[in-house]
């Protein structure tokens, strides 16, 4: 370790939970409803850039060696969180899931359907905190730090008013998150109709970044936000931990691609949701066309 270096050494977190019979709070119907929307969004729900993770589930390797991040995470610390909580949470859903209605089924629409409008399901924990976990490695890089640039320094700095705010505010949410938990900046451009939640941003307007704090295994992804970056907030009692994820690891990079993904995935929404407007309208029009042709064909005499 380098001298003056602080590592990163977690105490142990989201301990994991022994796995339990399998009850599904949700017959076929639903998850053919929620099939229909997952259709009609284009798997929206789906984060950035983070590609479709389907059954049966792998355990994924962070994006880089376990010692990569030393001095500032050591490799103990990673080969503990990813080798035996991830692996845990990987083998515990693989368990859970198996001859249910979720097996085979993307990981993000097992995260959206056990959420279950926060009425959370036994399997909802393991694949949420499997998510979390690849995403926040993938949040990560050797060399890391330093500052944002391009496109989004300048939303930080639309929506935050300068990136000396954001840090502030991203701080905040992670030093305040009581126990186990994560800390994110996302991109929020639903219509403040998620469906599946409680908007925890209900003011805000659509189209832009904010920062959110969520508790356990919760992500953004149920609210209908786009995740953009993550840090596991159990040891952010610990000021340096933060000041080290912010000044040393994060990979700006990451978060920029993610940010353009979503733009184009959002973009991509509106382009739908217009078009299918567009369809119900025509359709709405043709109906009501046929119905006064037939009203006035009914109106006419008929023949002696």
């Amino acid at each position: 370790m380098a001298a003056g270096s602080t590592a990163i050494n977690f105490s142990t977190p989201c301990a994991l939970f022994p796995c339990q019979p399998l009850s599904l709070g949700f017959s076929r119907s639903s998850f053919h409803r929620h099939q229909a929307a997952k259709n009609q969004r284009r798997s929206t729900r789906r984060a950035a850039s983070t590609p479709a993770i389907t059954a049966k589930l792998e355990l994924k390797p962070p994006p880089y060696p376990l010692n990569a991040l030393e001095p500032h995470m050591s490799q103990e610390t990673l080969s503990y969180h990813w080798g035996k909580h991830h692996r845990g949470y990987v083998e515990n859903l693989n368990k859970q899931i198996t001859g249910t209605e979720l097996d085979g089924m993307l990981l993000e629409d097992i995260i959206f359907l056990t959420y279950n409008r926060g009425d959370i399901l036994p399997p909802f924990n393991n694949a949420a905190q499997i998510w979390n976990h690849e995403f926040f490695w993938e949040s990560m890089k050797p060399d890391g730090g330093g500052k944002p640039t391009g496109d989004l320094l300048e939303l930080i700095k639309r929506d935050f008013g300068s990136i000396d705010t954001f840090m502030e505010e991203f701080r905040a949410a992670a030093s305040t998150q009581f126990g186990s938990g994560w800390a994110w900046l996302a991109y929020k451009a639903n219509r403040l109709d998620v469906g599946n939640a409680v908007n925890p941003s209900p003011a805000d307007e659509d189209k832009k970044l904010v920062v959110v704090k969520s508790p356990n295994a919760v992500n953004p992804l149920v609210w209908d936000y786009y995740p953009l970056l993550v840090i596991d907030v159990w040891e952010a009692r610990r000021a340096d931990y933060i000041s080290i994820f912010m000044e040393k690891l994060v990979s700006w990079e990451a978060v920029g691609s993610r940010l353009e993904m979503a733009k184009a995935q959002a973009a991509e929404r509106e382009s739908e949701e217009r078009r299918r407007q567009e369809e119900e309208e025509k359709n709405a029009g043709d109906a009501e066309a046929v119905e006064m042709y037939l009203d006035s064909n009914s109106d006419e005499p008929e023949a002696d």
